[in-house]
């Protein structure tokens, strides 16, 4: 059962939720550099958002929706933070293409995905974006595979309410 459900896709009983502290993680940034959460913690709010894959219809149209969006994540002191297992070339390139201002990083074996108890639809890896204080503390959650951009406003929103 275990199997078929990690197959079919559940709420993992591990996701983390409105409240929770994030975990600590470090992962290899678009150009190859390594990103590591603790040096951004008590800094700032993070906006992390995982999404399936580069290039592909609904994760175009999300981070081209952060990337219009971006000067208001700056106007609250945000930083942007996409997640998604494709490797570091193809976010390099998907970063390039279309003029994403903020950082993407790879997850190849979906490590951090895990840490953060992202469910997966099916077989595809989910669409969730987490808001968190400079504290560290997951202040909102969205989670929705199918509309990308609802994404953006929902984390503006968060934010505005911080």
């Amino acid at each position: 059962m275990a199997a078929f459900l990690q197959f079919w896709g559940s709420s993992s009983q591990a996701q983390i939720k409105v409240g929770d502290k994030i975990p600590a993680f470090s992962l290899q940034d678009q150009n190859g550099k390594t990103f590591d959460v603790s040096t951004v913690l008590g800094k700032q709010p993070l906006v992390i958002y995982f999404y399936p894959k580069d290039e592909t219809s609904v994760c175009t149209k999300e981070a081209c929706s952060f990337r219009d969006s971006y000067q208001d994540f700056q106007h609250y002191g945000a930083m942007v933070i996409g997640i998604s297992s494709d490797n570091v070339a193809s976010h390099r390139s998907f970063a390039t293409h279309h003029n994403l201002p903020f950082t993407l990083l790879s997850d190849p074996k979906n490590e951090v995905r895990k840490l953060f108890g992202v469910p997966k639809t099916f077989v595809i890896p989910g669409r969730v974006t987490y808001v968190v204080d400079k504290k560290g503390i997951v202040v909102h959650e969205f989670n929705s595979l199918r509309d990308g951009e609802k994404h953006v406003t929902e984390s503006l929103e968060a934010l505005r309410k911080m």
